[in-house]
């Protein structure tokens, strides 16, 4: 490599599937139907799913949490409360502090983000957290 390159890690098709799969599983085990929604670090959608039942303007929800996550490499519920409300009306929404969007980081590096909307914050982040054990990636 040359000084005007830097190794990165890219999620494959696989992985999205892998992590799409463990999440609608989770959801279903949990009687808690869901919105999944999967981007790489620039917030490009790779995989996106809304289970039957799931509530359709979750899909919004959920794709902000993922946004979100990539864009700050941590947890949607780690913005400041006090913040929240200003990100999200500076941004139109497209940030939100809302729980359930997690990084993607593999070996400390970060790869994308994941969004789950439909449940509660809890609900949204333990179908997250289950997504990213589907691929072995680092908790936050």
């Amino acid at each position: 490599m040359s000084e005007f390159f830097e190794e990165s890690a890219q999620m494959t098709d696989r992985g999205v599937m892998a992590m799409l799969n463990a999440a609608i599983a989770k959801a279903g085990d949990m009687g808690q139907p869901q919105c999944i929604v999967i981007v790489d670090q620039s917030g490009v959608v790779l995989g996106s799913f809304r289970m039957r039942g799931a509530r359709f303007l979750s899909l919004k929800s959920a794709l902000a949490k993922a946004r979100t996550a990539a864009s700050i490499n941590g947890a949607t519920a780690s913005i400041p409360e006090q913040a929240r409300l200003l990100l999200s009306g500076a941004t139109q929404g497209a940030v939100t502090g809302l729980k359930g969007g997690l990084p993607i980081r593999m070996n400390g590096v970060l790869v994308g983000g994941i969004g789950i909307g439909s449940g509660s914050g809890e609900q949204d982040e333990e179908v997250a957290r289950a997504a990213l054990d589907a691929i072995g990636a680092d908790q936050p």
